[in-house]
C-alpha cells in the first residue's frame, strides 16, 4: 500500500509540473511607429485576431505573444531581438515589416536556431545565398509581387515606363522584380528615401519623362503621399500601376478617390473565395469596426496559423528545434490563400493576382480581385540556397 500511495504522489506531482510548464514564447517586432507605422498596426491587427481565435494557445499549448514596437529602426530591432533571445528565451519570432530590419535580425535568430516566421519581407538574400533553415518567408518573396506587375504592364501595352521606389533593400528588390518580366523601355529609375513624404521632384521628373505607365512602390504613408501628389500634380492621365503594398487598404482609406482605378498585384484579396478567407475576412470586418483586411493583417494571421500547426505537429516540444522546423516545413495549415507549400528555400509556392481599386456594393473603396496573373510561381532565388 505504501508503495502504490508514494507512485500516486509522484504522479501527482509530475502533473501539477506540467500543469505549470513555461508558455510557448513568441517575440513580436512591431512597427507601430516610424516609417511603416500604418503596416505595422496592420500587422499587429491581423495576429491578434489569429491568437484570439486560438484561444492564446499555440497547439493547444498555453502561449505568449511579446509584443513590442522598435518604431522601424533596424538597429533598435537587433537589439530587442536579443532581448528576446537571451531574457525571454523566445521559441518563435516574427513582425518586422521591412527587409532592413529582417536582414539585421536574422543572424541573431539563426545563431540560436530559432525560427523566424517572416509576416511580410522577403530579402532575396534569404531567398538565395543566405537562406537559413531557420527563416520562411510565409508570405512572399520580395521579387514576385513585381514580376506579377511587369507582365501586367507588357499585357495592358505599356511601352515605356517609369519606376519609382524607396532606396533601401526591398526597393531594389521590387524594381528588379519588375524589370525581370517587364519587356518594354525604362525612361528613369527612380529611388526616393525611405520615409519620404514630398514628391514634387519626382512628380516634376515623371512629368518630364512622359512615360505610358509608372511603376511604384511605396508603401506606407510614402504611398499615400505619392499618390495624392501624382493626381494633384496633373498625371492622373498616367495609369499607375504597384505591387500591392501601395494600393491596399491601409492606402485606399488615406487617399480616397484618387486610388480609384489602380491597378495593382497580390498574393492575396480579400475576396479571393477560400474557406479559410472568407471566414477571416468575416471575422476581421466583425472585430475591426467594418474595415476590409489588408494584404499585412492577412498574412500576419497565417504566421500565427502556422505556428499552431507546427507546435501541434511536435506535441508542444518546441524545444526540439529539428523537429519544430520539419513541423513548420509541412505547412499544415488552413491558410487564407488556399493550398499553400514552400518551395526549396522555405519560400512560398504560390499564385500571384491583378487587383483593381473600385467601388464595392455599399459604395467603400477598395480592391476587387480581376484575374490570375501567374500560378504555383517561385522566386527567381531558390537555385541559389544550399539548404
Amino acid at each position: 500500500m505504501l508503495k502504490l500511495k508514494n507512485v500516486a504522489v509522484s504522479l501527482a506531482l509530475c502533473g501539477a509540473v506540467a500543469a505549470h510548464a513555461e508558455p510557448v514564447k513568441v517575440g513580436v517586432a512591431l512597427d507601430i511607429s516610424g516609417p511603416f507605422a500604418t503596416i505595422g498596426a496592420e500587422t499587429r491587427d491581423g495576429l491578434n485576431l489569429a491568437v484570439e481565435r486560438l484561444g492564446g494557445k499555440l497547439g493547444g499549448q498555453p502561449a505568449e505573444f511579446i509584443q513590442q514596437d522598435f518604431a522601424g529602426n533596424p538597429e533598435q530591432a537587433n537589439q530587442l531581438v536579443n532581448r528576446f533571445v537571451q531574457r525571454d528565451k523566445i521559441d518563435f519570432f516574427t513582425g518586422p515589416v521591412a527587409s532592413n530590419s529582417a536582414l539585421a535580425v536574422g543572424p541573431a535568430l539563426f545563431a540560436a536556431k530559432v525560427p523566424f516566421l517572416s509576416s511580410n519581407p522577403g530579402p532575396s538574400l534569404f531567398a538565395g545565398k543566405q537562406c537559413s533553415p531557420y527563416f520562411f518567408g510565409v508570405s512572399y518573396q520580395n521579387d514576385t509581387y513585381d514580376e506579377a506587375a511587369g507582365k501586367v504592364a507588357n499585357e495592358k501595352g505599356f511601352k515605356n515606363v517609369v519606376l519609382i521606389a524607396p532606396n533601401y533593400p526591398a526597393g531594389k528588390d521590387h524594381l528588379g522584380g519588375f524589370k525581370r518580366l517587364y519587356k518594354g523601355t525604362l525612361k528613369d529609375e527612380i529611388y526616393t528615401k525611405v520615409g519620404q513624404i514630398d514628391y514634387a521632384a519626382e512628380i516634376a521628373q515623371i512629368r518630364a519623362a512622359k512615360p505610358d505607365a509608372v511603376f511604384a512602390f511605396l508603401p506606407a504613408a510614402m504611398g499615400i503621399n505619392f499618390i495624392k501628389q501624382y493626381v494633384g500634380g496633373g498625371l492622373k492621365d498616367i495609369p499607375l500601376i504597384s505591387p500591392g503594398f501601395t494600393a491596399d487598404q491601409d492606402v485606399i482609406e488615406a487617399v480616397g478617390d484618387p486610388t480609384l482605378g489602380m491597378l495593382n498585384t497580390a498574393h492575396w484579396a480579400h475576396d479571393l473565395k477560400v474557406p479559410a478567407n472568407v471566414e477571416f475576412v468575416e471575422a476581421f470586418r466583425k472585430k475591426y469596426n467594418g474595415r476590409y483586411p489588408t494584404v499585412y493583417a492577412a498574412q500576419a494571421y497565417d504566421v500565427v496559423m502556422a505556428m499552431d500547426a507546427a507546435v501541434r505537429e511536435v506535441g508542444g516540444k518546441v524545444e526540439n528545434r529539428e523537429a519544430v522546423i520539419a513541423a513548420l516545413k509541412k505547412a499544415n495549415f488552413k491558410s487564407v490563400r488556399g493550398e499553400f507549400k514552400y518551395g526549396a528555400n522555405n519560400f512560398p509556392v504560390q499564385n500571384y493576382y491583378l487587383r483593381v481599386v473600385d467601388k464595392d456594393a455599399s459604395g467603400k473603396l477598395t480592391n476587387k480581385l480581376v484575374g490570375t496573373v501567374m500560378e504555383k510561381h517561385q522566386d527567381a532565388y531558390v537555385g541559389d540556397c544550399k539548404l
